[in-house]
């Protein structure tokens, strides 16, 4: 690789830019995609192949084409250190996601609590949230049952990119909730984004459970697999 296209390369992972190496083979002449242009059907295949984050060969016109998608890394946003987390951190972890707990109430945030892989932040979750700037590789889960804790984080995380945004609570709580971030100001499109009850449907009860349930469907909506359906 050149070093003028390793250093583009480079400033894009720096700045969180989902890009694409294109390397066509068998010559080694190199494309960054979407800073470099691309034959429509080549920029097509590329960024499939960073909405799906696999690499793969593609043959277009009689060449042969080696796509790398570069991803920014995927992030977990939990606000509420409470027994889900507790279970939903750990194995989130595996999957590739950077976690970041936050919860204002200190005796709840804390590293014993959430382990050593875990960024813990105890501001105020929209402050948080606002610097923490979820994009569309974030995932946004709210789990504190508290509408002064949880509101202020989803306020924020509907009007950003975040790929899956859920929330804890009862049909009658999320309509309550429902109720408070119209008044905030939130549109009735920005609202239905929330996953409320949060997680797929798989009969959960226990806090691990709850956290598999929850991480699953993460995981179908990054993948784009089919949505839980939301009640009236």
């Amino acid at each position: 690789m050149k070093a003028e296209l390793l250093s583009r390369l480079q400033a894009a992972r720096d700045a969180k830019r989902p890009v694409a190496l294109l390397t066509r083979l068998p010559d080694g002449a190199q494309l960054l995609f979407p800073e470099d242009a691309a034959p429509p059907t080549l920029a097509a295949e590329a960024e499939a192949a960073i909405a799906q984050d696999t690499a793969r060969n593609v043959a277009i016109g009689g060449e042969t084409w080696f796509i790398h998608p570069h991803n920014p890394p995927l992030r977990l946003i939990v606000v509420g250190a409470v027994h889900v987390a507790q279970a939903l951190v750990p194995m989130a972890l595996p999957l590739g996601f950077e976690v970041t707990v936050v919860d204002p109430r200190r005796a709840f945030a804390t590293e014993e609590r959430m382990g050593e892989r875990v960024t813990i932040s105890t501001d105020w979750p929209d402050e948080a949230m606002a610097a923490l700037a979820p994009d569309a590789r974030t995932a946004v889960v709210t789990l504190t049952h508290d509408p002064k804790l949880d509101d202020p984080a989803l306020e924020v995380a509907l009007r950003s990119k975040a790929f899956y945004i859920g929330s804890l609570g009862s049909r009658r709580t999320h309509a309550k909730r429902v109720a408070r971030l119209t008044e905030a100001g939130l549109t009735e499109a920005e609202i239905a984004r929330i996953h409320a009850p949060i997680g797929l449907d798989i009969g959960a009860v226990s806090a691990p459970e709850i956290a598999v349930s929850i991480l699953a469907q993460i995981v179908s909506a990054r993948r784009g697999g089919p949505k839980k359906k939301q009640d009236p």
